[in-house]
């Protein structure tokens, strides 16, 4: 079942990233702003659209790309960096990257607010921390990191999935922009 469109998830215009800010402040304002990216690619579609391999050699869907970076944020920010235990979002011991393989009872709805509350419990993950200051828990190979890199590696994430989401939203209705 399609709604008829799905509810903007971003704002008209996007929050610009400052041109001389200091460091917190440019790595936050780069952060949303690429999660902003991603909202935007996402809105104004059916949940048919979103649910769409759009692009023929490759089964990646705008929703399922949601669903991922609503998991990568639950990962880094909550499981790595504040220590809390590995409770993924969608992958099950079944299926690792469910988070992608999205099924026709899967809605924009469901994932945008699991998205946002994953976002809400990183940013209140990283507000009271230093960037300097390593993680709680560790990767899977038993390593620490610090803020600093989250956040880095967290735009790095956002960056090169919202080039898909770029090819799979012009794909499904010619829609661009960066």
């Amino acid at each position: 079942m399609t709604t008829p469109e799905a509810p903007s998830a971003a704002p008209a215009e996007r929050s610009e990233p400052a041109l001389d800010a200091g460091e917190r402040t440019m790595l936050n304002g780069w952060l949303e702003y690429h999660r902003e990216t991603l909202a935007w690619k996402c809105s104004g579609l059916t949940d048919e659209q979103l649910r769409s391999a759009a692009v023929p050699s490759s089964s990646l869907t705008l929703l399922g790309l949601l669903r991922h970076m609503a998991e990568v944020e639950r990962w880094w920010f909550t499981t790595v960096f504040g220590g809390e235990p590995d409770v993924p979002v969608y992958a099950t011991e079944e299926d690792a990257d469910r988070d992608f393989h999205v099924e026709p009872e899967d809605t924009y709805a469901q994932a945008l607010d699991t998205w946002r509350g994953e976002l809400a419990a990183a940013r209140a993950q990283a507000a009271p921390h230093e960037l300097d200051e390593l993680s709680k828990g560790t990767s899977r190979n038993g390593r620490h990191f610090s803020l600093r890199w989250i956040y880095t590696h967290m735009i790095e994430e956002y960056a090169r999935h919202n080039g898909h989401a770029d090819l799979i939203r012009e794909a499904i209705d010619g829609s661009t922009g960066d």
